[in-house]
């Protein structure tokens, strides 16, 4: 075996045919690609920036630029007090707040803590044979851009939800 000088350690051993060689041309390409990368990243963000900055003055039409937003909830509420009696009917949206329910933000603050108030109720579930009274809520429109068309009533297997959310049909 030979000596063990440090130079021995750092060389390659010697080979009938080299090898390639491509490491910096690889290396070059990677660097290259990643600028492209980094500018259309930044080209991205500015074009998200300045899509997402609202005007001072409002919108084009002069009216405010929160009026002209969609509602995130958009719900249309009918509630009976029972057979024979009339029917109530309003509106609500919330974020921003408005329709013609009497108090919308108080409404909005209950539907926003109520965890999914309008899914359907699951099937095979036992429900109590409760009846606590004769109200009927029918609420229709949106909910986060999902449909919604329900009826809950003051028992039954709706009578949690009623207890949840019911103080927004009063």
């Amino acid at each position: 075996m030979g000596s063990f000088a440090p130079d021995s350690w750092i060389a390659e051993p010697i080979r009938e045919r080299s090898r390639p060689m491509r490491m910096r041309l690889e290396l070059r390409a990677a660097r290259a690609g990643a600028w492209y990368l980094l500018i259309a990243a930044v080209c991205a963000i500015v074009v998200t920036a300045c899509g997402s900055a609202a005007a001072p003055g409002g919108s084009a039409s002069g009216s405010p630029s929160a009026s002209a937003q969609p509602a995130k909830i958009s719900l249309d509420i009918k509630v009976s007090h029972g057979p024979g009696t009339a029917v109530k009917h309003w509106t609500l949206r919330c974020q921003p707040d408005g329709g013609t329910d009497p108090d919308p933000a108080r409404a909005c603050r209950v539907l926003l803590h109520a965890k999914n108030p309008f899914a359907p109720l699951q099937k095979g579930v036992m429900c109590p044979m409760i009846v606590v009274g004769t109200k009927e809520a029918t609420v229709s429109g949106t909910w986060y851009g999902k449909p919604v068309n329900v009826t809950i009533s003051q028992g039954g297997c709706w009578l949690s939800r009623w207890a949840e959310v019911g103080q927004i049909f009063n």
